[in-house]
């Protein structure tokens, strides 16, 4: 083992910057690489929530992480779910209280969460052939704010997710200023985009 290099340390410079990830920080068109609008999951750590987290706290960790959905795993890493903020801010609670018979604070995750088997995903490969707006048509056709992309893994054979789809990040990236509303409403100013 050769012996180790000291690196020279240098101040940092008045009026320093730092760098945004460019992913993020680039206005996009209808006609660029749908990839340019995915979150990869190879260069983002996935937001990820345990099934039995308390919905009140998968709400804060959404928040925290500037977030509106959760991968749902279980102890091994397994994805047993998604869980979107109009899970937790839409009807779904309350139908759960009422359902169940149990106090709001005391919902989980898992009492709202889409199931692992009612997920329906893009692979990378349909990803990679198309353009934002092929994925802003595929998420309208299936009134759905989010999207995951999965490939596999080579050495295990393994499905994986590998990207999400957000229409809210979509708009960002269009320079569409969006809210927290509906998903009609996100679509609507997509398409005012998009037109003119």
């Amino acid at each position: 083992m050769s012996s180790p290099i000291i690196l020279k340390v240098n101040s940092l410079e008045k009026n320093a910057g730092f760098h945004l990830p460019t992913s993020q920080a680039d206005i996009v068109t209808p006609d660029s690489p749908a990839v340019e609008v995915m979150t990869d999951l190879k260069q983002i750590v996935a937001a990820t929530v345990g099934a039995d987290v308390l919905l009140s706290h998968a709400n804060h960790l959404m928040i925290s992480r500037g977030v509106r959905s959760l991968i749902v795993t279980d102890a091994k890493g397994n994805v047993v779910g998604l869980l979107t903020a109009t899970d937790v801010l839409g009807e779904k609670p309350m139908q759960c209280v009422q359902r169940q018979g149990i106090k709001h604070e005391e919902i989980t995750v898992k009492d709202v969460m889409t199931k692992q088997e009612d997920i329906e995903v893009l692979t990378l490969r349909q990803v990679m052939q198309a353009k934002v707006v092929d994925i802003i048509e595929t998420l309208k056709v299936h009134n759905r704010n989010h999207a995951l992309v999965v490939d596999t893994d080579p050495l295990t054979d393994r499905q994986m997710v590998r990207g999400i789809f957000s229409a809210s990040q979509i708009a960002r990236q269009l320079g569409v200023a969006t809210q927290i509303h509906s998903v009609a409403k996100t679509f609507a100013q997509i398409e005012a985009v998009l037109a003119s």
